[in-house]
């Protein structure tokens, strides 16, 4: 087993390397035919820029330079782990994701974590009782949500708890200006990550509840659990004995597959609720015209994409045994 996973992580890895570059040569190209740049953003700040001033600037950014030559410089500096210099923030782009990377990925395990779990019961739910009233309500709220824009659903939460009722804060990250031990530091935290979270997980819980409730009730009606109910077995344990383990599957699948949308949906929920992530200083680097950042934070994104997937590979080989690594 350990040389078969050995040979399938080189080659996940080898895989993972040519993906990696093609995107970031993609992203490069499509960034720098956008029109705009840094030195139209600094020019513009200034006021007044004569081309002298501009020419200089161009020259300092490298933009000067034909297209070719400054997609090879970036590749080079990919290959030694430099993502660039962020002109706006004024110090490297990799220290400055990794300043951004903590609110992101909590945002993104808590409401990815709230969908799954909330998704997988209201699934099961939903199949153990089909066509009947509960099926029907949890089909036209999961119709809803999945229907529902983020931003707009994002701020009805904003006027409702926290303007209406005033139960929780309607942004940021932690109290400013607060002097808290650890334990109030942590729930205060909590208490601002509840309303962007559930705004994030309600899409996502949407998907899988409908995902969840078609893979029960197509593996509730297939041979082997007619036959474990025949042997006399609970109902409860070919439920989650049988049936679950195995229809659970397809939402792993789509686990790993929507890391990639979910980022694109926190970038969304990170302006709403001014999250200081990765999604909202995406969002900033675009009008800055801050190129480095943004191909950093895309390129970033990217490989972490690619790891989960992996992670769900080897998950999934766990979950079916007949699933060989490949």
């Amino acid at each position: 087993m350990r040389p078969r996973l050995g040979r399938f992580l080189v080659w996940r890895l080898a895989q993972a390397v040519v993906t990696v570059a093609c995107i970031a040569t993609l992203n490069f190209l499509l960034l720098h035919l956008a029109p705009g740049d840094v030195v139209d953003v600094l020019a513009g700040e200034a006021g007044a820029a004569d081309a002298r001033y501009v020419a200089d600037l161009r020259e300092k950014f490298g933009l000067d330079q034909p297209i070719a030559v400054q997609l090879g410089r970036y590749l080079w500096s990919l290959g030694r782990l430099d993502l660039g210099h962020s002109f706006r923030h004024e110090m490297p782009v990799f220290q400055l994701i990794l300043q951004r990377l903590s609110p992101t990925l909590l945002l993104m395990v808590a409401s990815l974590g709230t969908a799954f779990v909330g998704g997988l019961v209201l699934g099961v739910t939903a199949s153990r009782r089909a066509r009947s009233l509960a099926d029907n309500v949890i089909s036209v709220l999961a119709l809803l949500a999945y229907a529902t824009p983020l931003f707009w659903l994002g701020l009805m939460l904003i006027v409702l708890v926290t303007l209406k009722l005033g139960l929780l804060p309607a942004g940021g990250m932690y109290t400013i200006g607060a002097n808290q031990n650890p334990v109030a530091y942590a729930l205060d935290v909590l208490r601002h990550l509840i309303l962007p979270a559930t705004t994030l997980a309600l899409f996502y819980m949407a998907t899988y509840t409908r995902l969840m409730r078609a893979s029960m009730l197509e593996v509730l009606g297939s041979d082997y659990v007619r036959t474990a109910h025949a042997k006399g077995l609970s109902a409860r344990r070919v439920l989650y004995g049988h049936a679950l383990r195995n229809a659970i599957l397809p939402m792993v699948t789509v686990l790993g597959v929507q890391v990639g949308s979910l980022l694109g949906g926190a970038v969304v929920v990170e302006v709403v609720f001014a999250w200081p992530g990765l999604g909202r200083l995406a969002f900033e680097a675009i009008f800055q015209r801050d190129i480095n950042l943004l191909l950093g934070i895309l390129l970033f994104s990217s490989c972490l994409v690619i790891v989960v997937n992996l992670a769900v590979d080897l998950l999934y080989t766990r979950l079916d045994p007949r699933i060989a690594l490949e």
